[in-house]
């Protein structure tokens, strides 16, 4: 990747960052983005991002499919090419967006995937709490599933972001936007012997604003608490496929499957579109469906 696409690249990060207050994860995203086109386009011998012609992007976009990129990535990678070149036209650096008239893949509306009720307590019940890491594992479980927190938001989350007394945790999604989550009683008191016990001993007296912790007393990463998802899940005999949200779908599947409105799922995930809530509303259908099926005399 050549030096002034590299600076083209920062500088479109820099602009996201101040307008839009997008999470480090999303910015991330766009860079991969941007800097695989860049280097397909220097392998090529093609021009540099901002000479990149409509026929250039067709032909990446094209390579992409050839190498059984899925339908969703190549959709994801024309919207982070189109917001690079339309933000250039705004600021007055392209006179025309190549990507404007380019129309993306159709996509399948895919259902999330989510766990049973039994197949959660399996889940969240795994972790051995007589162990320090046990403890915090089951604290983080019980937390994840009660809230409906994002993985990112759980292990960014800090000590005062927690206020076990009002029941709450104060998250901040994507978009820099706060909101307040209920905690429930069970998840708060798992969080309280975990703050009072576990952690303290993790911490071996250094100080960290993190609420949770790994063994070392540094802040919990994304990478890790999948890893620690896939251990206790093979632990409990839970062999449904897992992703990194698995519990936030759980989450609203559940509740909407014991009547929640939709709306307050809304509210409670932190979407600013009724219409990404909406979804669960087919996988809670799926489920009734079937348990009628199962279950009533003429199913």
């Amino acid at each position: 990747m050549s030096e002034p696409d590299t600076a083209e690249i920062e500088r479109f990060l820099d602009v996201l960052w101040m307008e839009r207050g997008l999470s480090r994860n999303t910015l991330a995203a766009y860079r991969r983005d941007l800097s695989g086109f860049s280097r397909w386009l220097g392998e090529q011998q093609r021009c540099a991002l901002l000479a990149a012609q409509r026929e250039d992007l067709l032909a990446y976009l094209a390579a992409r499919v050839t190498a059984e990129a899925k339908p969703r990535t190549v959709a994801r990678l024309l919207s982070s090419l189109r917001r690079f070149y339309q933000l250039a036209v705004r600021d007055g650096r392209l006179p025309t967006d190549p990507s404007e008239r380019i129309d993306p893949p159709r996509l399948g509306r895919s259902l999330p995937g989510s766990l049973t009720e039994r197949d959660v307590e399996l889940l969240i019940n795994a972790p051995d709490t007589d162990t320090v890491l046990g403890l915090r594992d089951r604290a983080m479980l019980e937390l994840l599933y009660a809230s409906g927190l994002r993985v990112s938001e759980l292990v960014e989350l800090r000590v005062l972001q927690l206020n076990l007394r009002q029941g709450v945790v104060r998250t901040l999604g994507k978009g820099s936007k706060e909101r307040l989550v209920p905690l429930g009683e069970v998840a708060s008191d798992w969080l309280e012997h975990y703050l009072c016990t576990a952690r303290v001993d993790l911490l071996k007296g250094h100080e960290s604003d993190a609420l949770f912790v790994t063994r070392r007393g540094a802040a919990m990463s994304r990478q890790a608490f999948w890893y620690l998802i896939k251990k206790h899940a093979q632990q409990a005999g839970v062999h449904k496929p897992l992703s990194p949200h698995t519990l936030r779908h759980s989450f609203a599947t559940h509740l909407l499957n014991h009547g929640a409105d939709l709306r307050v799922v809304q509210m409670l995930l932190g979407h600013s579109d009724l219409s990404t809530t909406q979804i669960y509303t087919h996988v809670a259908r799926e489920r009734l469906k079937n348990l009628h099926a199962e279950h009533h005399p003429r199913g």
